[in-house]
């Protein structure tokens, strides 16, 4: 059973990415699977790749679809949320996690990026949008999720 105390990161990124990108965001997943709930917009790419690693890895995904059919989320979605509200579901992403890691991505990303930091959010960039003050760049997937954790410990012992 998934305790209501586990944290929730979303996973940002482009619904197309190549290789190298579709490893990256994987590992991120598998690394995130034993410590968070891991939350992606439910499609392809960046997305697809860390709801993989996740659930590969035992842990529960979640995908906030644009959409209005659940069968439109990847296979590795555990949990699909339908929206049927195109790219203004990138608020419900965003409100519903409590850091993100961003890895690649277009104008999508960059919008799910300004939300998140516009709320307060912790944002973890890897081969993303570059020079965006508040974002914390790193080069691993490793770094990604151990500062992704970090923050949210400092976060909670602000409270």
């Amino acid at each position: 059973m998934v305790s209501k105390n586990k944290r929730r990161i979303a996973v940002f990124g482009a619904g197309i990415c190549d290789e190298e990108i579709y490893q990256l965001a994987y590992e991120v997943g598998r690394l995130l699977a034993p410590h968070a709930i891991v939350y992606t917009g439910g499609l392809g790419g960046v997305m697809e790749a860390a709801a993989r690693g996740a659930l590969e890895a035992g842990g529960l995904t979640v995908g906030i679809l644009p959409g209005k059919r659940a069968e439109d989320a990847n296979p590795y979605i555990a949990v699909p949320v339908v929206t049927d509200m195109g790219h203004a579901r990138n608020m419900i992403l965003v409100r519903t996690a409590e850091a993100a890691i961003a890895i690649s991505g277009g104008y999508g990303t960059l919008s799910e990026i300004a939300l998140a930091l516009k709320t307060w959010k912790p944002v973890i960039g890897l081969r993303t949008w570059p020079h965006i003050e508040g974002v914390i760049y790193v080069e691993t997937p490793e770094e990604a999720v151990q500062k992704a954790l970090g923050a949210l410990q400092v976060t909670r012992e602000e409270i």
